[in-house]
């Protein structure tokens, strides 16, 4: 049976990568930062496990809650938002928060995983967006912008210097999806944007790795 790891479990996009691997009989482990939501995601057949992505050092050593077990695909998903401009000492406060859960702690639990994604020859994927491209035009979203282009260029890094070994590492822009985050009027349904991101992974070859995708699997700039 495959094994999926899925970040930010307890609602949105990551509720819905359970839903839709669990469904397809993936063994299917989800982390959420409290437990108000485990009953809901043990009913859709998840082992829960309790992670704060603020807390670098239960990070780090998460790898000894799965043993040696290997895990066919990691999927870094959870996050913040944080404020749209950065121009008081507690704004910039509140940037450096968003930074640590965007960008640090997905890179940090990316390393700790290794030994388990490599025991499969699996893959590691950062759920991301296109603000933080460079090139992306709409502004607004400091500190969210600034937290996914670090994001971008770290997993980019990281696919990088693991060149050569068995992983596979991407990052994808979901759309701009029915979510709280998104809100009511995004153009895009939840169940397609995850649908579409799952059939991506699927299909991904090493030589797709460090590649910035959107969920139908076209290129983005960075």
């Amino acid at each position: 049976m495959a094994r999926v790891l899925i970040t930010g479990a307890g609602r949105g996009i990551g509720l819905e990568f359970v839903r839709q691997y669990a469904a397809d009989a993936w063994e299917v482990i989800a982390t959420v930062r409290e437990g108000a939501a485990a009953t809901e995601l043990e009913g859709l057949g998840a082992r829960v496990e309790q992670l704060d992505m603020r807390d670098f050092a239960a990070l780090a050593s998460f790898g000894e809650r799965l043993g040696g077990a290997p895990l066919d695909l990691f999927i870094a998903n959870a996050g913040v938002s944080g404020p749209q401009r950065i121009s008081n000492p507690q704004l910039a406060a509140e940037w450096q928060d968003v930074h640590a859960v965007n960008a640090v702690a997905p890179t940090l639990l990316a390393e700790a995983l290794l030994p388990n994604i490599l025991a499969a020859e699996g893959r590691m994927v950062a759920i991301t967006s296109r603000m933080g491209s460079i090139s992306d035009s709409s502004g607004g979203s400091i500190a969210y912008r600034a937290s996914k282009a670090a994001l971008n260029a770290a997993w980019r890094a990281l696919a990088l210097d693991l060149a050569g070994r068995p992983v596979t590492i991407a990052l994808f822009h979901p759309g701009w999806v029915q979510t709280d985050m998104g809100g009511p009027n995004a153009p895009l349904a939840l169940v397609d944007s995850v649908a579409g991101m799952r059939r991506t992974i699927a299909g991904l070859t090493p030589g797709d790795s460090g590649r910035f995708l959107d969920y139908r699997g076209d290129t983005l700039p960075w």
